[in-house]
């Protein structure tokens, strides 16, 4: 539930729903309204935002309350963000929340940051739909029923979330970094809390601070997406509104970080196989005008490839990644610098070199360039969120945390403004010796302070802001298989590639693309697995006319996301745009399918990278259980490009890769004739598809291609354990292969009745038991995937939990599916199961980038939506007894490959600290 890129004595605290009803309205009055949001205040205090979008069938309620770690005292580090786990906990009206919220197939979670906490539900739109979220959030803010028997069992799920940060070095030394930089401030602890007050927090305690913050005065709801907007407001004054304005007054929190007047140092030493070095700055408020020039700042600093760090660690190979984020917070914040080093650099001189080319700015400057180039990154990508309302109801919440939610659009504003004096001035105040924590320690002969501005008041300064003119909305879309397929065109180009073409009105204009480009078969692409994964990213890292850096610039200045991924046989390529730039974002997609010069230097730095995550994940719980489970389960014969190797295997592959031979499959297999291209969005189909034809049309493979079958699956079960020495956190891993493809007739009941054992989010069988009773586990879930084009499925069950926990987290798996075996489900269990899969589907779709992936899997499957519409109806016309005949037939425990990775050396795990989300 943290954001790291979740009964007695009740009675006297918590207002009754009957007592609601009772009270008088107070009525609502609209206060402002810009770009398209509308700001509303309840007589109670608390703000709502409205922000329409008929683009997408989905509304997405968002409940902020500004509380977070920053307001926690004594003995209380770890309240806000238990506090927010709590709240799945029930109410006596709502007693199973996740569970309302999964049958409602809703996007749900909660997360808690230092100034404020959030809970969001993304569902399908509908009046229903829209007014049991708003009431769900209204109930829950004041009726939780905060009992000690589930403080008991989710006291140790956060206890488990903990230990599961405390297994990542880089998070740690982020959390040690944060608690040396602030000596006073509450910025300086871990919004997940000291492990003691986790699990020794008093249920009075906990009661009195929800009391305490979770009040009309202290909160602020967004609602975004489809949904009538008097429709909405009526419901919110109805649950909202007639909540009494609470008598206490919230005081501010007071405290100052004083100013820093020497370097400080920090050393971590814990298991793992790759250094990380970092820096932090004392920095003004998010709220503060500098914030904007300091972001400027650390993209030029960090971005790939001409960020300074970048070139001055990662292209000389004395690093494998760099990193940078800067905090904006309601007080004064930091910026923060990371570098993973590669193998065989010495951390203190990579930390020497860090620290030199940060500094370096406040002499040298920085080019107008530079600067532009930093400016285009981030309003391309606030541009690209901002297709989404959800996630700008989601947005605003951080804006809103910092002062105001207005932040939102004047920090763009800003930006727009930020010059390369600007940013030059804003080096100079902050990035200083003395006000930096690092992990070397440099004695000074004499201080040279940095003083930090106050956090303005932010409503004088924004006045009466009017924001600017609302941007293009979209249209009211319907995502049922048969509407998407009735506005889909499909065809197939002359060459051979399947298309299909989703037009429609959206958000600002926006229109995703997916290209996969397939090739080879099992004999011709024996060992070049890891040169067809690396190729499609070689390939986005330059072409003949254009330098990595160029391409960039290029893609920035049309707001445009290229993303690539490879597999044996396959590269796909997705772009992210809007409709006039489609055409010149297509003609450089062009320049990397065609003309990539597939850069020797980009190869080394991709190399690098692989190699320092590699090496790290053999020590990693969640990385060595699936793999070597997968290992068992499709044992193909070591060379075969579908064979998956060990850790070090791939290590050694990924060391041996050269330009060669990246070079020899591109001029030998890739070709413009086999693969699938969807377009969803708003385009021009006939400026776009001339440019696609005339990419693809002549593009031929010397080698012969033939698709990939995948059928092998192992015929025993087995079960292992692996130790991993020294991580806080364990994971347990199962699967079961089978086979079927997706079109055989017991897959609708294998769905749902994985969805009801444990695809259910936070509400299944296995949630239920493992989770919210017994308090074992922070994540355990099932799942159940099967092919279209082979007739291979699997069955799938992971968990996480501390080493000592696991015997308990075996048993309790084991026994939930013997149980499921036996007595099948219930009625009930099918009805919210069924509604609540296809609610969550539909949710899925209104992504137009996921939707792009369903037409291009449907084209290759050579099907249309109708297999998702009979899909539906197949499980509408489920019962129980055909799900548990399905889950007999299938599913045998005897089958299941279970590999559990941690440290289960005796006394492991029990007097180790531990890491924070939902």
């Amino acid at each position: 539930m943290n954001r790291h890129r979740l009964a007695a004595g009740i009675a006297a605290m918590l207002i009754v729903s009957a007592s609601l009803k009772a009270a008088d309205p107070q009525g609502i009055t609209e206060v402002r309204s810009i770009e398209g949001i509308t700001e509303y205040q309840l007589g109670n205090g608390m703000k709502v935002l409205l922000f329409p979008d008929e683009s997408k069938p989905k509304v997405t309620v968002n409940l902020t309350l500004f509380v977070g770690s920053r307001h926690e005292g004594f003995g209380e580090t770890g309240m806000a963000h238990l506090l927010e786990h709590m709240l799945f906990k029930g109410t006596p009206t709502h007693p199973q929340v996740p569970k309302a919220l999964t049958e409602r197939g809703a996007d749900f979670n909660g997360t808690t940051w230092v100034d404020r906490t959030n809970y969001y539900e993304s569902l399908p739109a509908s009046d229903e739909n829209l007014e049991f979220a708003i009431r769900l959030e209204a109930d829950r803010m004041i009726n939780s029923n905060i009992k000690r028997e589930d403080l008991a069992s989710e006291m140790t799920v956060v206890r488990n979330e903990f230990e599961r940060g405390e297994n990542t070095p880089s998070y740690i030394l982020t959390q040690r970094i944060m608690a040396v930089a602030y000596e006073w401030h509450n910025y300086g602890k871990s919004t997940i809390g000291n492990r003691a007050d986790i699990e020794r927090v008093p249920i009075e305690n906990l009661r009195a601070f929800y009391k305490k913050y979770y009040q009309p005065d202290n909160a602020m709801l967004v609602v975004a997406g489809r949904f009538d907007a008097e429709k909405a407001l009526a419901a919110i004054e109805k649950y909202f509104g007639a909540i009494p304005r609470p008598e206490r007054e919230l005081e501010n929190t007071y405290t100052e970080e004083p100013v820093q007047d020497g370097e400080r140092f920090v050393a971590l030493r814990r298991v793992g196989d790759v250094s990380v070095v970092g820096a932090m700055y004392h920095i003004s408020a998010g709220a503060h005008p500098d914030f904007a020039s300091v972001s400027v700042l650390e993209d030029i600093l960090t971005a790939a490839p001409a960020g300074r760090l970048y070139k001055a660690l990662v292209e000389s190979k004395k690093a494998s990644r760099v990193s940078g984020y800067p905090y904006g917070l309601h007080d004064p914040g930091v910026i923060e610098f990371e570098a993973e080093v590669s193998q065989g650099n010495d951390p203190e001189g990579v930390v020497g070199i860090l620290l030199d080319v940060i500094e370096q700015v406040a002499e040298q400057g920085v080019k107008p360039e530079e600067v532009e180039r930093g400016q285009r990154r981030l309003l391309k990508q606030r541009e690209l969120d901002a297709a989404d309302s959800g996630q700008i109801a989601i947005d605003l919440s951080e804006w809103a945390a910092q002062g105001d939610w207005r932040l939102y659009f004047l920090n763009r504003d800003r930006i727009e403004k930020v010059t390369p004096q600007s940013v030059q001035e804003v080096a100079a105040k902050y990035l200083k010796q003395s006000n930096r924590t690092v992990g070397i320690f440099f004695p000074t002969e004499k201080p040279d302070r940095s003083t930090v501005p106050q956090t303005p008041n932010v409503a004088e300064m924004i006045g009466d802001y009017k924001g600017r003119e609302l941007a293009a909305s979209g249209e009211a879309f319907d995502v049922s298989p048969a509407s998407i397929e009735q506005r889909t065109k499909r065809l197939t180009l002359p060459g051979g590639m399947k298309v299909a073409l989703l037009k429609k009105t959206t958000r600002n204009q926006a229109v995703n693309l997916q290209l996969t480009l397939r090739y080879g078969n099992e004999k011709n692409l024996r060992s070049l697995t890891t040169a067809c994964e690396f190729l499609p990213d070689l390939m986005a890292r330059g072409t003949k006319k254009l330098s990595r850096q160029q391409l960039q610039d290029a893609l920035d200045e049309q707001s445009a996301q290229l993303e690539s991924r490879g597999e044996a046989g396959a590269a796909t390529f997705g772009i992210e745009t809007k409709r006039d730039n489609l055409p010149a974002v297509l003609t450089l997609l062009r320049q990397v399918l065609r003309e990539p010069s597939l850069p020797e230097s980009e190869l080394e730095i991709l190399k690098r990278a692989k190699v320092s995550t590699l090496e790290n994940n053999r020590k990693e719980p969640d990385a060595v259980a699936p793999r070597e489970v997968r290992r068992r389960a499709y044992p193909y014969p070591k060379g075969d490009p579908r064979y998956l190797p060990t850790l070090d295997e791939e290590i050694k592959l990924v060391q041996a890769l050269d330009r060669a031979t990246m070079s020899k499959l591109y001029e030998g297999y890739l070709n413009g004739q086999h693969g699938e291209l969807a377009i969803v969005g708003d385009f021009d189909e006939q400026a776009v598809m001339p440019i696609i034809e005339q990419t693809l049309a002549d593009w031929q493979a010397r080698e012969p291609y033939e698709r990939l079958k995948h059928t092998v699956i192992a015929e025993k079960g087995a079960e292992a354990d692996i130790l991993t020495p020294g991580k806080a956190n364990a994971m347990y891993f199962a699967l079961e292969g089978m086979p079927l493809s997706d079109s055989h007739p017991d897959v609708p009941a294998l769905v749902i009745g994985d969805f009801v054992f444990g695809g259910g989010s936070l509400s299944s069988r296995l949630a239920d038991r493992i989770r919210e009773q017994e308090g074992l586990s922070y994540g355990v879930r099932s799942g159940f995937q099967a092919r279209s084009l082979d007739p291979r499925a699997a069955f799938y069950i992971y968990a996480i939990a501390n080493p000592v926990n696991m015997p308990k987290v075996k048993t309790a798996i084991r026994e939930e599916l013997d149980r499921l075996l036996a007595k099948g489900i219930t009625e009930k269990e099918l009805r919210t199961g069924v509604a609540g899969y296809l609610q969550a589907q539909r949710v899925e779709w209104t992504s137009d980038s996921n939707l792009a992936n369903v037409l291009a899997d449907t084209s290759e499957a050579e099907r249309t939506m109708q297999y998702y519409a009979d899909l539906e109806q197949k499980i509408l016309s489920l019962t129980p007894d055909d799900v548990a005949a399905a889950f007999r037939k299938h599913i045998d425990p005897k089958r299941l490959i279970v590999v559990a990775a941690g440290d289960f050396q005796p006394g492991a795990g029990e007097k180790k600290p531990a890491a924070a989300g939902k």
